[in-house]
């Protein structure tokens, strides 16, 4: 079977790699192609180890057939769509016999209309292949007529969370509810710096995606500051400061870097280097607590064992805490709740006390919920025997 993979933007976020590698163990021994817009990121993690990477977007020649063609068909016959498709065209050419073609950014329908999507998706379909939208989540109150109608065409939808199942479920019904599937990401061991103190280190981890949400501006990150302030003054934690997003526009690194500059005095604090997802989930799992913004950062937490508290900021957050917990209380703060300087800390405080109860549960809990992702495959395999 061929696997193609889009829209990718990049390993960059250790999350889309996270979700490329666990796609990649889930369904087993396949051809896959993934579509990037970022491949040297890719390249730089190891990813071509494992699938072919391709740029999801081609450069339009102008002395060229294809060229010459989408110009009649854009100039003459109207079609608006002309120059896209030539743009897109890589991935409709690997479209043929035993082929699925998985939709994998998990969140590309919380961010307004995903044009590009919606044009991928129809020429897919046009060629006849099983169209997947894998490991998503939706915002209910965000979805258009133009998404909707996207949604009712994939054949397969796989909703990662009960939240996004059940405002899916009722646009297209064949949704299926899973784990994420970075819950299956394996980990790499690596060397811990000499200031990590294994049962005495909290992770924490900021995105500056979330401080973009915020409805008191300065709010997010005077809250961080507190928060560190009392771990330093009522613990003897050390403080893990880990990047789980590195593109250049949209950097953990930057943020984290702050903080450190603030609290390095202590000689508690310091900063984790932006490793691959598998590298970073080791040092997540060797943290006594990690408190985060990034998704997969709190998969990578959660799927060890770690309690966690998520600085949440949409759906997912809140979906895959009630999945787990039965509640997004207290183990989700949406930044958009920040009101009070000390909100996190107090949220640290909650979290410390319900620690060993927290780290029971999953350890009960996660070991059948993480199989439980494992059960797509037979989805797939019964979607390509349909077809």
């Amino acid at each position: 079977m061929k696997v193609l993979m889009y829209p990718h933007g990049g390993a960059g976020n250790r999350g889309c790699e996270a979700i490329v590698r666990s796609t990649n163990k889930i369904l087993g021994e396949n051809e896959y192609i993934l579509f990037s817009t970022a491949c040297n990121q890719d390249q730089e993690v190891g990813l071509g180890n494992i699938c072919s990477i391709k740029s999801q977007m081609q450069k339009i020649k102008r002395v060229s057939l294809g060229y010459l063609q989408a110009l009649i068909q854009n100039r003459i016959l109207h079609n608006e769509e002309a120059f896209d498709y030539l743009v897109h065209k890589g991935i409709f050419d690997e479209c043929g016999k035993e082929t699925i073609a998985l939709s994998i950014g998990g969140d590309n329908y919380c961010y307004g209309e995903a044009s590009h999507i919606y044009l991928m998706d129809k020429y897919i379909r046009k060629k006849g292949v099983p169209n997947v939208l894998w490991g998503c989540s939706v915002e209910e109150r965000d979805i258009t007529e133009k998404m909707k109608q996207d949604l009712k065409g994939y054949d397969l939808i796989y909703a990662r969370e009960s939240l996004s199942y059940e405002t899916l479920r009722k646009i297209n019904s064949n949704t299926k509810l899973y784990p994420d599937p970075a819950f299956q990401l394996d980990v790499k061991e690596v060397k811990l710096p000499k200031e990590f103190r294994e049962n005495g280190t909290v992770g924490i981890n900021v995105s500056p995606l979330i401080m973009q949400c915020e409805k008191n501006q300065g709010i997010t990150f005077e809250n961080y500051c507190n928060l560190i302030k009392e771990i330093l003054d009522t613990t003897d934690f050390s403080i893990a400061l880990i990047p789980h997003v590195i593109w250049k526009d949209n950097d953990d690194r930057k943020p984290l870097h702050l903080l450190f500059e603030r609290f390095k005095d202590s000689g508690r604090v310091f900063e984790v280097p932006g490793e691959s997802c598998e590298k970073i989930k080791y040092y997540i799992s060797k943290c006594r607590l990690f408190i985060c913004a990034r998704t997969h950062a709190s998969i990578a937490a959660y799927s060890t064992c770690v309690p966690t508290l998520v600085v949440g900021y949409s759906v997912k957050a809140r979906g895959i805490a009630k999945d787990l917990f039965g509640t997004e209380e207290n183990y989700v703060i949406p930044v958009q709740s920040l009101k009070e300087k000390d909100d996190l800390a107090k949220g640290f405080r909650w979290l410390l006390d319900k620690e060993e109860e927290i780290k029971r549960h999953l350890e009960i809990f996660m070991p059948e919920y993480k199989s439980r992702v494992l059960n797509i495959k037979r989805d797939i395999k019964q979607l390509m025997q349909e077809r």
